[in-house]
């Protein structure tokens, strides 16, 4: 977060911060979209797969990040989007 920002969550610290009100995350000062999150997940579940290790798990994990990328979708545009994010 540069200094001519403002601080746009109310709980948390300059690494880890979290508004209750909005329900938002951000590390590093970077808004942290569930979509983002989803493709982890998923990337992870899949490459698990891959490896052929614990098959249920793997395919939960691909389905629940399929699943966040797909509710997060319509914010596609701003999931990498550098900076706060406080318009948003």
């Amino acid at each position: 977060m540069s200094r001519n920002t403002t601080q746009v969550w109310t709980r948390g610290n300059r690494i880890v911060g979290y508004d209750p009100q909005l329900r938002r995350i951000w590390v590093g000062g970077q808004r942290l979209h569930h979509g983002v999150t989803g493709i982890v997940l998923a990337g992870a579940g899949l490459a698990r797969l891959a490896t052929r290790r614990s098959a249920n798990r793997s395919l939960a994990w691909t389905l629940a990040g399929g699943a966040m990328i797909a509710h997060d979708w319509k914010d596609r545009g701003v999931w990498f989007r550098r900076g706060d994010q406080a318009d948003k």
